[in-house]
Order: structure tokens, then C-alpha cells, then sequence
């Protein structure tokens, strides 16, 4: 009788080079994408405190796409990859796989309807030098609250990708 890690070994050198670079891809995807949120929750939190903001915070409230955020989209590309070159191991019928999926999704849409446009009003009340502290706050504790739900989003799929329940 083999051991489960053999066993588990042999599973992954059976799809080959292209499938482990290909998750290796899905997972700094998501490490990137996600910690991009947590970073924009950490900053904002860190724009909503009194006086005039660092440095590095106006640095990361520039105007602009937050690309590092937007990486979460490969995710899931990479994932659908994953599942058609697992020659069957994984699919669709696997309930880890629709919930990575659906969280992905949740995410996503909570990342455009909420992160990204309070950032947004970041960038622009820092790139004006606006004085309008209130704001500031406001939109600090919506990019700040909604990072930190899609954080326990990260870790819950993250789980779920890991333990293949």
C-alpha cells in the first residue's frame, strides 16, 4: 500500500509542467488581486485619520486604475484552466469548484460596485487637495469596511481551494 503522499504525487505529475504553472499563476493571482484590496482597506483606513495624510499614502491615492486589484480576474480564467487540463480529476459537479467560483463572484462585484468607486472618490479628493475631511472618512470606512469583508471572502475560498471539500 502506498502512502497518500505518493499517491498525491503522482496525481500532480500526471497533468504535467504546463498545469503546475498554470496554478502557480492562479494562486500569486489571487495573492496579488486580494492583497491589493487589503492594502487600498489599509491605506484608506489610514486617510481617515486627522491632519494631512503621508506621503506614501498620497502615492497610493494617485489618480489612476488600480491594476494590482484587478489581477482577481485572472482567478478565475486560470481556474477554468485549471479544471480542463486536471484530465478529470476536478469539475464543474465539484462543489469546491462552483463555490470558488460564486465567492470569486461575490467578490468581484463587490469590488466594482463598492471598493473601486470609493477609491475612485479617494483619488480624487487627494489628487485636489480637498479639504473636505468628512468625505474622506466616508469613503474611507467604505473602502476600508468592504477590503476587509472580501478579506474573510479570500480566506473562506482559500480554504475551500485547499481542503477540496
Amino acid at each position: 500500500m502506498q502512502p497518500a503522499g505518493a499517491a498525491l504525487l503522482a496525481l500532480s505529475s500526471n497533468r504535467g509542467a504546463a498545469y503546475d504553472v498554470v496554478l502557480l499563476g492562479h494562486v500569486i493571482g489571487a495573492v496579488v488581486g486580494f492583497g491589493a484590496v487589503a492594502v487600498a482597506g489599509i491605506y484608506a483606513l489610514l486617510l481617515r485619520r486627522p491632519g494631512p495624510p503621508s506621503v506614501s499614502v498620497l502615492r497610493y491615492y494617485r489618480p489612476g486604475v488600480n491594476w494590482a486589484g484587478r489581477v482577481t480576474f485572472l482567478v478565475p480564467v486560470l481556474g477554468v484552466a485549471l479544471v480542463g487540463m486536471s484530465h478529470g480529476s476536478w469539475s464543474y459537479n465539484d462543489h469546491w469548484v462552483i463555490g470558488g467560483l460564486a465567492l470569486w463572484a461575490a467578490a468581484a462585484l463587490a469590488g466594482e460596485m463598492v471598493v473601486w468607486p470609493a477609491e475612485r472618490g479617494l483619488q480624487r479628493l487627494v489628487s485636489e487637495d480637498s479639504p473636505d475631511t468628512a468625505s474622506r472618512r466616508s469613503l474611507g470606512w467604505q473602502v476600508a469596511a468592504s477590503s476587509g469583508v472580501l478579506m474573510v471572502v479570500f480566506v473562506v475560498a482559500l480554504v475551500i481551494m485547499v481542503a477540496k471539500p
